[in-house]
């Protein structure tokens, strides 16, 4: 579980430092947008590596740590895209969550 919640807060940071200038930042100077944008990566990366270091050592494999990073991307991005960026979600973004769930029950069956 410390995992999944680390792996949580550090796709939170990730997606806001990728995505924060798409809604009101697009007049900044790029050079200032990249360097915020490094900043608040520096939060991900403390939440991310922890994140990995301890599911790997609890039994997931590197395999499974990304397919549940990617997983929980997609899940925070898509409340991003919406309350955020107001984009709406489409039957597209509901098919690709599938595959990625169909990805994730792959590598952990059996576990």
């Amino acid at each position: 579980m410390p995992t999944i919640l680390l792996l949580v807060a550090s796709n939170c940071f990730m997606t806001i430092a990728w995505y924060w200038h798409l809604k009101g930042g697009m007049t900044k100077p790029l050079i200032w947008v990249i360097l915020i944008s490094w900043g608040i990566a520096l939060f991900e990366y403390c939440l991310a590596v922890p994140a990995n270091r301890l599911g790997y050592a609890s039994g997931w494999s590197g395999g499974q740590l990304k397919v549940a990073q990617e997983v929980i991307t997609l899940l925070v991005f898509g409340v991003f895209m919406v309350a955020v960026l107001g984009e709406p979600l489409s039957w597209r973004h509901a098919g690709a969550f599938l595959c990625l769930i169909g990805a994730a029950a792959f590598l952990f069956a059996g576990r």
